[in-house]
């Protein structure tokens, strides 16, 4: 194919991802109640599950201070979970693009990463939901520089707290699915990854801290997930073939 074949294919991509995700946004936008009501606010009331499991106790009502936040804010969230509905679709349109460039190897490991990568992505997004966001509001919502203040919590301050938090993880989470395809093309081994893990370390608490700047406690237990991550990364690799260190210690010698 030439260069401009290869553009019109990337092109029907973009166009039929993008479609996607309208659809999904046009569907979220006429269950304004369920998505918002049961599910978005749901870690703003007391009831919520999560609260009982983490000894927790959250009650805070929302605010609009502007006049027309809440169109906008509906507008966005529709987008934005039209996104996270239509990921496997996007993930399937992009395998589509690649797996012609691939030897048939390469195909059999990389598939099944594309596969997994749905479901990375969905674990990242229930532990920011129902971990990383409780504990969040749980610190902001009880910590106080005096009793004076009054804690008056917008609407636009909680969806982008939500939607930061939640999106994040399911971005992070999909680290393992980058690494195996790094892997199976030859250009990562695990003796990479074991060799930066101090490095990686001090990234992922550095990460944890961004996402959730709250007490240590929060950071701790936002962390821990992402620790496990790189090592089931680190198993999911695969080792250097022994001809390539052959290579390599001819070359440093």
């Amino acid at each position: 194919m030439s260069f401009w074949d290869h553009l019109d294919v990337l092109r029907g991509m973009l166009f039929r991802s993008i479609l996607a995700v309208l659809v999904c946004s046009i569907v979220v936008f006429c269950f304004k109640s369920f998505f918002f009501d049961d599910i978005i606010f749901a870690p703003t009331r007391s009831d919520f599950f999560m609260y009982k499991l983490l000894h927790m106790s959250v009650d805070m009502s929302l605010v609009n201070l502007e006049v027309s936040s809440q169109f906008f804010v509906h507008l966005r969230v529709a987008m934005e979970v039209g996104f996270i509905l239509s990921f496997p679709y996007i993930i399937f349109e992009i395998w589509k693009f690649i797996a012609p460039a691939l030897y048939k190897r390469e195909k059999k490991a990389v598939s099944t990463v594309f596969i997994f990568s749905s479901f990375l992505f969905y674990l990242g997004l229930a532990i920011g939901y129902l971990l990383i966001v409780p504990i969040s509001l749980n610190f902001f919502l009880n910590y106080k520089v005096s009793e004076v203040v009054t804690n008056t919590i917008s609407l636009n301050s909680y969806i982008s707290l939500f939607n930061s938090t939640t999106l994040s993880f399911g971005i992070v989470f999909e680290f393992p699915a980058v690494v195996i395809i790094l892997s199976a093309l030859g250009i990562l081994y695990r003796d990479t990854l074991q060799k930066y893990r101090r490095y990686a370390i001090v990234v992922i608490s550095f990460l944890a801290a961004i996402i959730t700047p709250a007490d240590p406690m929060s950071m701790i237990i936002a962390a821990v997930p992402l620790l496990l991550l790189y090592e089931v990364s680190v198993l999911c690799c695969r080792k250097r073939p022994k001809e390539t260190d052959e290579e390599l210690t001819e070359a440093e010698s």
